[in-house]
């Protein structure tokens, strides 16, 4: 029976004896077999990085949730590394989800490109495995150590809402990973709503403080949410205090149209492989698509 239950990989960034982290266990922990294979430390600000300084190297983390004993692994690895170690090396079989969170803050706006708890689910979705990452809004103290007092409810109820969804059925042509965001103050009956990207940056940088010792730039949270785009997930979780669910994809290609583009970069049009400017020469070939 076992056999038949999907498989839920569960990794973070935040490493693995982080809250948050056996947070995501307990909220799909109802859904399936679930398998941990997550960095040994902190690993904020990874990215889909693969580092090579690290070593692989991997412990044991097994622990008991809910009366269910969940097999556990820390690996001496990079959020993305993390993924690959156990889609290729731990997993029984493939996986039909990941899951990557809870995350300590939020992931919006153009940072989702630094968040290793996005990376690493954007590296499952590179082995055609869908991705779910999860975040919760929290003070910038707490991003890099564990939040003693952090209530994790809301994040467990939308953790198991959306796990099961994609479990349920497959994405859509395009989408890859979901990235769902909470405030800080979220209950299981906030409202969501589906996001754009954000344009504008949610964590800001900060000189280094070289008088005190300090050479890596610091940030600090924006301060004017209210100026997000009205569609963002920045302006729902800091304005409208809604949990932000973005579709985000693997393919980064511009939406731009590639004729005007061309022309802008002096190259001439026949040459562009532009599958959209075929159907506006051909447009029968629209009943086709």
């Amino acid at each position: 029976m076992m056999e038949r239950r999907p498989l839920i990989l569960v990794t973070n960034d935040d490493g693995i004896a982080a809250t948050g982290l056996w947070a995501a266990v307990e909220a799909v922990l109802p859904l399936g077999e679930v398998l941990v294979v997550a960095p040994d430390r902190q690993w904020s600000g990874g990215g889909r990085s693969m580092p090579r300084e690290v070593s692989g190297r991997v412990r044991s983390a097994c622990r008991e949730v809910g009366g269910v004993r969940v097999s556990a692994h820390a690996v001496d690895a990079s959020p993305a590394l993390a993924v690959v170690h156990g889609v290729m090396e731990f997993a029984t079989r493939t996986p039909s989800l990941v899951v990557s969170g809870v995350n300590h803050g939020a992931n919006l706006g153009t940072e989702v490109t630094i968040s290793g708890t996005v990376g690493a689910a954007l590296e499952a979705a590179a082995f055609g495995i869908p991705g779910l990452a999860v975040s919760q809004e929290m003070e910038s103290a707490w991003h890099r150590t564990d939040e003693p007092i952090c209530d994790y409810t809301a994040a467990i109820e939308f953790t198991r809402r959306f796990a099961r969804r994609l479990l349920e059925a497959p994405l859509p042509d395009d989408v890859d990973v979901l990235n769902l965001n909470l405030p800080r103050d979220a209950t299981p009956e906030t409202p969501w709503c589906l996001t754009r990207l954000s344009r504008r940056r949610y964590y800001v940088p900060l000189l280094p403080d070289r008088e005190r010792g300090e050479g890596r730039p610091g940030y600090r949270q924006i301060e004017d949410a209210e100026a997000a785009e009205e569609d963002s997930d920045v302006r729902a979780v800091k304005v409208e205090g809604q949990v932000s669910v973005t579709p985000l994809s693997l393919d980064l290609t511009s939406r731009a149209a590639f004729r005007g583009l061309a022309a802008r970069l002096g190259l001439a049009a026949p040459t562009v492989l532009d599958p959209w400017a075929r159907l506006l020469d051909h447009p029968e070939e629209l009943l086709s698509v």
